[in-house]
């Protein structure tokens, strides 16, 4: 048995919240919310090299992996793998990016389910050029 960090009462440290005060993990010294979240000790220009989020702080709100390689359920970075990806390079299930790989994405070029694309080969999409099911080509409209 252990005090609690938010109201001092004794609880077990298999506890998975306070009983006196629902503090979660009352276990725990600090406790910032459910999940894994990772980040590399290099940075360059203010990023950190690696960053892996798969983590929802206090609040519910999710943390967005930021890095040169970012990787997790919300990402923003040179290299995305994510559910929901930002950046130049993409592999996700919804991607805005300069090339992805993705189920959804609005990318220069993209290999993808559906897509707006300057360059794409999907299943469906609105692109500049490249190939797929049913697409509608920029040019054609022009």
């Amino acid at each position: 048995m252990v005090p609690c960090r938010e109201c001092g009462q004794e609880v077990s440290t298999s506890a998975p919240a306070c009983p006196g005060c629902g503090c979660p993990y009352p276990y725990k010294e600090k406790w910032d919310g459910y999940g894994f979240e990772w980040k590399s000790k290099q940075e360059l220009l203010g990023l950190p090299l690696v960053h892996v989020a798969f983590k929802y702080r206090q609040t519910g709100r999710p943390v967005v992996a930021r890095g040169w390689l970012a990787i997790g359920q919300f990402s923003y970075g040179f290299i995305n793998i994510s559910q929901f990806g930002l950046g130049p390079f993409a592999v996700s299930q919804f991607a805005v990016a300069g090339a992805a790989l993705s189920q959804m994405s609005i990318a220069g070029m993209t290999l993808s389910q559906m897509t707006i694309a300057f360059y794409g080969i999907c299943q469906a999409g609105i692109i500049y050029t490249g190939r797929g099911l049913q697409v509608i080509k920029i040019e054609d409209l022009l």
